[in-house]
């Protein structure tokens, strides 16, 4: 057997089920793990380790109760597994900065639903992972508490903004994490470092208790090491919140279930968009995705090219829109009810010295840039009309899946790039979602999985794409891969 860190989401949970270890000593096990490496990674911004092994033990005493007596309370694919929660995320009683100094403090007194959900599977939280400012990032560099490292490369970053429940999960510190994708946040960290990254359907997941970022495109999604993971926990965070009025009430299927070897994707219809493979593009990304699709093409899929003519133009609307939802959503940080406040006489400066204080460069360029477009006079050339081009790169989505049920293309132009190399150049740091951030746009799923590594031992992936809701198709189609392949089973030279 691996060592305990090392065990999937899965594989733990079989072991776990047949008393083959407790939960407790997986739990110890990734606490250690924790305190040799993420001095070197800085993936978690809290840890909490008591709460966690008080976890463990409650989860141990269910399952010891379950094999005793059959009719005691049933345990779930998550009972005593180890996971990570991207820290926009509430959990009650652990602090919640959302990678700002303006929240520093904080500590929420309330449970977001997903949260709630892995309690009621009596899941072990293990801490809260380190992000971009409120989640505004590809790099996880604009953290008000440090950067997160690459476990591939330490002089890289992991990807943003989940960037650090990305690399907990590479770095084996967690079986799984929580992350959230408002324009590629879960799919782009988890091509570069090497895991599965699932956004679910806009609606699939409640977003109670999240941080807002753009409320329109923010969706929670999970990083696991497997596909089979990724399909667990999301079947454990999925369903309708009364909470969330954007929670859609439609069924969640038991995606693990079909996710069998030998489970054919023969007949799956595959389409390859041409805009997503362009000019400047990395040339082993492009050759690394072109692989795998053929690889599909081997596994029984049929492949055809698709039209998204409308591409070009989602990275400056979604540049429009996220920025005006980011303006009026953080209009509530000001230091008067939580988290930073600055001590000076009059209320009007406490507001201008506490923002000024607490928020980071890029958080106060969104914020101004969200401002502008939603002011008199600018408001119909620049938000509305985003949001009608919004609905045409919609329509390009539902014409594609008329012809074709998966969509497959790059998660990013690159592979992972250096610490510091594009921070003082936003629009370059921006165009590293150009290939992620039409599914925010969209509504749709997306899941990215390795599909290979550059000359650097970088990894690069592999991104699927389908319609509303077809997640299960989705990680059939990344399952066949996954088990055709070996690049999942490589592991970080930490």
């Amino acid at each position: 057997m691996p060592p305990l860190h090392e065990l999937s989401l899965q594989e733990a949970a079989i072991r776990l089920r047949s008393g083959e270890i407790s939960s407790v000593e997986l739990t110890t096990a990734m606490l250690a793990r924790i305190d040799t490496v993420d001095g070197d990674v800085h993936a978690f911004l809290a840890i909490t380790p008591e709460t966690a092994l008080e976890q463990a033990q409650a989860a141990d005493a269910q399952l010891a109760a379950e094999c005793a007596d059959p009719g005691s309370t049933p345990s779930t694919p998550l009972t005593g597994i180890p996971l990570a929660i991207k820290d926009v995320l509430c959990v009650a009683d652990i602090p919640a900065t959302a990678g700002s100094r303006i929240l520093e403090g904080f500590t929420p007194p309330y449970d977001a639903t997903v949260t709630a959900h892995l309690r009621a599977a009596s899941a072990v939280i293990l801490g809260k992972t380190n992000t971009d400012e409120f989640a505004m990032g590809s790099s996880t560099e604009n953290s008000g508490f440090g950067p997160t490292y690459n476990p591939w490369d330490l002089e890289r970053v992991p990807g943003g903004s989940s960037g650090g429940s990305a690399a907990a999960v590479a770095a084996h510190m967690a079986c799984a994490a929580l992350g959230t994708d408002t324009g590629g946040s879960v799919r782009q960290p988890g091509a570069f470092c090497g895991v599965v990254g699932l956004k679910p359907t806009y609606g699939r997941v409640s977003r109670y208790g999240l941080i807002a970022f753009a409320s329109s495109l923010d969706q929670i999604g999970t990083l696991t090491n497997t596909v089979t993971d990724a399909a667990l926990l999301l079947k454990a965070i999925a369903g309708h919140d009364p909470k969330d009025s954007t929670s859609v009430s439609t069924s969640v299927p038991d995606y693990a279930a079909p996710l069998e070897k030998g489970a054919t994707i023969k007949g799956v219809r595959v389409g390859v968009p041409d805009e997503y493979f362009s000019a400047g593009m990395q040339p082993e990304v492009e050759c690394a995705v072109k692989d795998a699709i053929a690889e599909l093409e081997t596994l029984g899929a049929s492949v055809q090219p698709v039209s998204l003519p409308h591409t070009e133009y989602a990275l400056p609307t979604y540049y429009l829109l996220a920025p005006a939802e980011a303006s009026a959503n953080l209009a509530r940080f000001d230091g008067v009810r939580y988290g930073l406040r600055s001590q000076v006489d009059s209320l009007g400066e406490q507001y201008f010295q506490t923002r000024a204080a607490g928020f980071g460069p890029e958080v106060k360029r969104r914020i101004m840039l969200g401002t502008y477009v939603l002011s008199a006079g600018y408001y119909d050339a620049y938000y509305l009309r985003a949001q009608k081009v919004r609905t045409l790169i919609k329509r390009d989505f539902d014409a594609a899946f008329e012809e074709v049920d998966v969509l497959a293309c790059p998660v990013t132009p690159t592979t992972a790039f250096r610490i510091n190399e594009k921070t003082d150049d936003p629009l370059t740091m921006y165009l590293t979602d150009v290939f992620t951030l039409p599914a925010n746009l969209a509504g749709i799923p997306g899941l990215s999985l390795p599909c290979g590594f550059d000359q650097h031992g970088l990894s690069i992936g592999l991104q699927l794409l389908g319609p509303a809701f077809g997640e299960a198709q989705l990680l059939q189609v990344a399952f066949a891969y996954e088990q055709a392949t070996e690049w999942s089973t490589q592991k970080p030279p930490l």
